[in-house]
């Protein structure tokens, strides 16, 4: 509940400022008012406030508090393991996914490699595409280690894996290891993409693991790069 409470309040804050109902340059209210507003600790708040800063929405200055970033330019991040789900939840877009395949397979030699396999573990393959206004702009193939995820289905790969695993079988999510390449189209982008014949395609190549580090997914993410801009948030930390 209490892990539930400091994510309503990041996702309320970080909707109001993409929304630009808190515009930047502005401050937010204060800890002691948004624990009064919320119902809930400082401990709570302060949670919700250092997400919203690791995340870009903020920069807290001493003596002056938690001022409003410009987010209008942030598109599509590439940091974090945000959820495809969860972005477009937030996109002023209507988007929809389609699952074109899940399957168990048997892990070939170079994935057993690349995610540290044994020969007879199980994967399941999800092939979906990202649809908006008619068109396929993102193709998402995950494949992710039944060890961890014994039970997939469509219609949890048709909302949101990742709201499966952590609230239904409450696996922790912690850090990915990504790389990012621009290429020619592959045939099965030609078959579930929609691409005219000059389209690149922006590849993101991600493994992610749990906070035991344990790796558990490879997911590869294509997307048309006329359709992107891909953007990050750096923080300096001062040591």
């Amino acid at each position: 509940m209490h892990e539930k409470k400091f994510l309503n309040i990041y996702n309320e804050l970080a909707l109001k400022i993409r929304e630009k109902t808190i515009v930047a340059g502005e401050l937010l209210p204060p800890e002691s008012d948004l624990c009064e507003r919320y119902q809930v600790s400082r401990e709570t708040v302060r949670k919700a406030l250092a997400l919203l800063s690791r995340n870009g929405y903020i920069q807290k200055i001493q003596g002056k508090g938690s001022v409003v970033l410009d987010v209008s330019r942030f598109e599509f991040p590439i940091s974090g393991l945000t959820s495809f789900h969860e972005l477009a939840t937030h996109s002023e877009e209507e988007w929809q996914t389609v699952v074109n395949q899940l399957v168990v397979i048997k892990p070939y030699q170079k994935m057993r490699q690349v995610m540290n396999l044994k020969e007879n573990q199980n994967l399941w393959k999800v092939i979906r595409s990202r649809m908006i206004g008619g068109e396929t702009v993102i193709l998402d193939t995950d494949y992710l280690v039944m060890d961890s995820v014994p039970i997939l289905t469509e219609d949890i790969c048709r909302n949101s894996i990742y709201d499966y695993l952590e609230n239904e079988l409450h696996l922790k999510i912690s850090f990915a290891k990504k790389q990012i390449t621009v290429e020619s189209p592959s045939e099965e982008d030609k078959r579930y993409l929609t691409l005219s014949n000059e389209t690149s395609v922006v590849v993101i190549r991600s493994l992610v693991y749990l906070d035991n580090a344990q790796l558990f997914q490879f997911t590869e993410s294509r997307h048309r790069a006329d359709k992107f801009r891909f953007v990050d948030f750096a923080r300096r930390e001062h040591l």
